[in-house]
């Protein structure tokens, strides 16, 4: 179901955008948002460019780009900010970041991704919060400082994956996520009929919604994964599906 009140703001930005044929943008967006504002702009034949300020982000900003920039990309350094943490004698995670920077009185759509590598994180963020956050100097129970560093220079890890191929008799959901996560398809329909299913990062509890490729499922304590294609079938008719688990 579309958020009418997201939907607003998009129109909004974009009409912005060819009043001033200047760049617009929004704030950080959640995975479903930034689906969900693909689809949108993909429909209206819209150009926009997102990202988080990696390739492997999962929060993004949406670009709307006037008419003398389309098929390009902007400079990102000059819309995102990014800050190295390091934390003094201690490993804090992820939630413990999460916590420190909200409790700073810091909106989480101002917020993209949180990479948590040994002692330090890697926070992409927008201009406008960047000296908040310089001046956080404690994580958890551990001191900590931060710089500013360039966006290109933040190390993200490289997302782990598990492969899978298996076959279906026809693409719907219940099929694919009992391919995806080794259970059978009563099993599969129970998880999603009980609203522990998610397709594009929206809880779904219908077993027959088709899945197409590119499409991200997952499953509430088991993962998330991708279907990155099908084609071709078994001796019995079945369709393989390619698919990715996310480790």
């Amino acid at each position: 179901m579309e958020n009418n009140e997201f939907i607003r703001r998009l129109e909004d930005l974009a009409e912005r955008c060819e009043r001033q044929s200047t760049v617009t943008q929004t704030n950080f967006l959640t995975p479903a948002e930034a689906y969900q504002a693909e689809r949108w702009a993909k429909a209206r034949g819209i150009s926009v460019f997102l990202t988080g300020g990696s390739t492997e982000a999962e929060r993004k900003v949406c670009f709307f780009l006037p008419y003398w920039m389309e098929g390009t990309e902007p400079d990102i350094d000059g819309y995102f900010r990014s800050i190295e943490i390091t934390a003094h004698f201690g490993t804090p995670g992820h939630r413990d970041y999460m916590g420190a920077l909200l409790g700073m009185g810091i909106g989480r759509e101002w917020l993209g991704d949180i990479a948590v590598i040994g002692d330090r994180a890697y926070i992409f963020c927008l201009p406008s919060v960047e000296h908040h956050l310089l001046s956080i100097d404690k994580v958890g129970r551990c001191g900590v400082t931060a710089k500013s560093i360039k966006p290109s220079e933040v190390p993200m890890p490289e997302k782990q994956v598990k492969e899978l191929t298996f076959s279906v008799m026809s693409p719907r959901l219940d099929a694919i996520v009992a391919g995806m996560f080794s259970l059978s398809r009563t099993e599969a329909a129970k998880q999603i009929e009980a609203g522990l299913v998610s397709l594009n990062y929206t809880e779904t509890d219908k077993t027959d919604r088709p899945v197409q490729d590119g499409d991200i499922i997952s499953l509430r304590g088991a993962g998330k994964g991708k279907v990155n294609g099908s084609g071709g079938t078994s001796r019995k008719g079945r369709l393989f599906i390619y698919a990715e688990i996310y480790k």
